[in-house]
């Protein structure tokens, strides 16, 4: 990277954070791109580790997105690398290999199956990644394995994020105390279809890897899912949920389980609190956007459209200059390829209806919409009149920050 990158305005702080029974953390510099900073973050687990995984569905993924798919088609993890600075994409038999090695070393550290070990590589496509320089890392690593180096973690694996990002939940499953944490990294290069970032999830929980993998699907699409930055969907992103057992709570019977009501609740809003905060850190943004569309045929017709507006060049310019150009979100909603009607279309900003079936509003004042442009929270509400399907996703604005960031990235 050349010159630093300042802080995100909306950056967040990291909350305060604690541990999870049976995991430890480090973070070390291996020197991959970066120099002068920590780039490889080793989490270990302990044995009977279950984990769900969600990935990307970008058509040329990574090796390490291979990889992890792979290993868990067995329910354990034992251990999960994550190197910053080069992200192992298009680098052919290069890439596998270097996977393969990787997975071998912190095998053999933790006396675990290759496949027990999850691995992610997040930085610039197409160069192949010196694997050795991270397996030289790894005794280091080892030995700073610590239950309290969450913050470490999260700095380790950032690229041209400006902040670390963290969240944190303590529920009960009938009446047993267990805590999620989680991690993410990610800032552009960001759109839905599980992309793009790296979040990692961790609790003491004892679940089924199937229940697991249902709870973390579904919430990936309410999160996740649901957020865009410049509606480029990565090559190497992952969220991935790790549940240790150690809180050994009572055994649930299903996703739906009666037992599980808190902690879903609590997985679903720590997931969005981290997707959210991916948002805040989107390259250059200055403000947050959340889109949300009612009226719609179905709920996937209104995800769609909320995407198209929340995608528009257009109309994340015009936030990014507080120009209330609502024409911008009427030409979103037209070319999103759903259904629409121009009569029965109604636009709102900051909780101010603009347009309403059509036309502007009679005596429309525009000094409230002015005044909540100004802000960096902003609110887009579009109703299409039409049915019962809604949907809600956040983007950022589109400053000139963005081609600063990405015209530098690999100089």
């Amino acid at each position: 990277m050349g010159k630093p990158i300042a802080v995100s305005p909306l950056s967040r702080p990291l909350p305060d954070l604690s541990t999870v029974a049976g995991v430890r953390l480090s973070a070390v510099a291996a020197g991959v791109r970066y120099q002068g900073r920590t780039d490889l973050m080793l989490a270990e687990f302990a044995p009977g580790t279950v984990v769900a995984g969600v990935y990307t569905r970008n058509a040329c993924p990574g090796a390490p997105i291979l990889w992890c798919r792979q290993a868990q088609t067995t329910p354990y993890a034992r251990a999960l690398l994550v190197n910053a600075g080069n992200a192992n994409v298009f680098t052919g038999r290069a890439g596998i290999q270097a996977c393969e090695d990787c997975a071998d070393a912190v095998s053999a550290m933790f006396d675990c199956p290759p496949q027990d070990v999850f691995l992610a590589s997040t930085g610039v496509i197409g160069e192949k990644l010196p694997q050795q320089r991270i397996i030289d890392a790894l005794p280091a690593a080892q030995a700073g394995l610590d239950e309290n180096n969450w913050e470490q973690a999260a700095r380790a694996i950032m690229t041209t994020d400006t902040f670390p990002k963290a969240a944190r939940r303590d529920v009960t499953i009938n009446g047993t105390p267990v805590r999620l944490q989680g991690i993410a990294k990610g800032s552009g290069m960001v759109a839905p279809d599980m992309a793009t970032m790296l979040a990692y999830v961790a609790t003491d929980a004892k679940i089924p890897q199937n229940i697991l993998q249902s709870l973390l699907s579904a919430g990936c699409a309410k999160s996740f899912n649901s957020i865009t930055v410049d509606s480029d969907t990565s090559t190497s992103d992952m969220l991935v949920l790790f549940a240790t057992g150690l809180a050994d709570n009572e055994p649930v019977t299903g996703p739906h389980d009666p037992a599980l009501i808190e902690f879903t609740e609590a997985l679903n809003d720590l997931l969005l609190e981290l997707a959210i905060l991916v948002v805040r850190d989107g390259e250059g943004a200055t403000k947050q956007i959340r889109v949300d569309v009612t009226g719609a045929e179905s709920d996937f017709s209104a995800h769609r459209i909320a995407l198209s507006i929340a995608n528009s060049p257009l109309v994340k310019t015009a936030i990014a200059g507080e120009d209330a150009n609502w024409g911008r979100v009427v030409m979103a909603v037209g070319k999103s390829g759903e259904p629409a009607d121009r009569d029965r279309l109604s636009v709102a900003m900051g909780g101010t209806w603009i347009a309403r079936e059509g036309g502007v509003v009679e005596n429309y004042d525009e000094a409230p919409v002015v005044a909540h442009m100004k802000g960096q929270d902003i609110e887009i509400t579009v109703d299409l009149g039409l049915g019962d399907g809604q949907a809600r996703v956040w983007t950022c604005d589109l400053t000139h920050g963005y081609i600063d960031i990405n015209g530098s990235y690999r100089s």
